[in-house]
């Protein structure tokens, strides 16, 4: 992958020349360690990725989110700050892939989510996930934690616990939660079945001195949909927009970034080696406000 770390604006201007990106081509981007960063402990739009994402839409192409986060969550981080740079509704991926749409200012000014595309799990999917929650539940694993996401994007994000009395400390380290709920494995089954869901996330919240010798491997667990992916979200909201994934720029720095391999020209943010390459071009960036100067670029060549 050294390769990769050359200067990459000669080969981005290569390609910006040979595509068709100026008319139905987009850059589409995950957000957290790509197109924002942390800093003490908040999330943030460096000043570039906020100059890049202006003049990117200044000059008439767009810049789509595809991104783990749920609209909630991706309203109250981003939200104000987003719109404010790009001058645009944002235009989502979401939760793996599987809630497609817009974030929209209503007319009293407050953000909402218009939905284009849900993929839910199906009752036989969810079925499957409290099987797998319940051995771990026999097993002892009173760390485990359950995320789950419904369609109806104002639900936000709840959590289960097998454990009654962790409910106050699970509300106050995810404190983007809307709700966490006990009750026993009766009470999550009425949850999950209640309504659609569109992912579930499983997580043993434990200490690594605490793990169990089976929970090293599999401390976490996304669940969507069967098929719905990063990559099939970035698919169905290109066909939805009309834009030509093989003429567009993809961002993303993690293996969940399965869009990647499905752009003309790629660009890896951070260090990890991610497995994806753009059809024509791939490119690895230092961080986020690398990948701004990246937009910046990008505007300067398509004015």
């Amino acid at each position: 992958m050294d390769d990769l770390l050359t200067d990459y604006r000669p080969r981005l201007q290569r390609f910006l020349r040979a595509s068709d990106f100026a008319r139905s081509g987009a850059v589409i981007t995950d957000l957290d360690g790509t197109a924002v960063h942390e800093v003490e402990g908040r999330v943030l739009l460096s000043r570039s990725v906020e100059l890049g994402l202006q003049q990117v839409h200044a000059a008439g192409r767009e810049v789509l989110i595809n991104t783990l986060r749920f609209p909630l969550s991706i309203m109250r981080v981003f939200g104000a700050d987003w719109r404010r740079a790009s001058g645009s509704d944002m235009t989502v991926v979401s939760l793996k892939g599987s809630l497609v749409g817009r974030i929209v200012a209503s007319q009293g000014g407050e953000l909402a989510f218009e939905e284009v595309h849900a993929f839910t799990l199906t009752t036989q999917e969810v079925d499957e996930v409290l099987q797998g929650v319940r051995g771990l539940v026999e097993q002892g694993a009173q760390d485990l934690l359950v995320f789950f996401y419904p369609r109806r994007w104002q639900e936000g994000e709840l959590i289960w616990t097998p454990d009654a009395q962790r409910i106050a400390p699970v509300q106050a380290k995810y404190r983007s939660a809307s709700r966490v709920l006990s009750g026993g494995l009766p009470a999550l089954e009425a949850a999950l079945h209640a309504q659609p869901q569109c992912m579930v996330f499983l997580l043993i919240d434990a200490p690594q001195d605490r793990l169990m010798a089976y929970q090293h491997t599999a401390q976490t667990r996304f669940v969507t949909r069967q098929g719905v992916d990063k990559r099939s979200g970035a698919l169905a909201l290109a066909a939805h927009l009309r834009v030509s994934l093989a003429d567009s720029i993809g961002a993303g720095d993690a293996e969940t970034d399965t869009f990647l391999d499905e752009v003309g020209f790629a660009a890896i943010v951070g260090n990890q080696d991610v497995g994806f390459k753009g059809r024509v071009d791939t490119v690895r960036l230092p961080d986020a406000p690398a990948f701004g100067e990246l937009l910046l670029s990008v505007a300067e060549a398509v004015r």
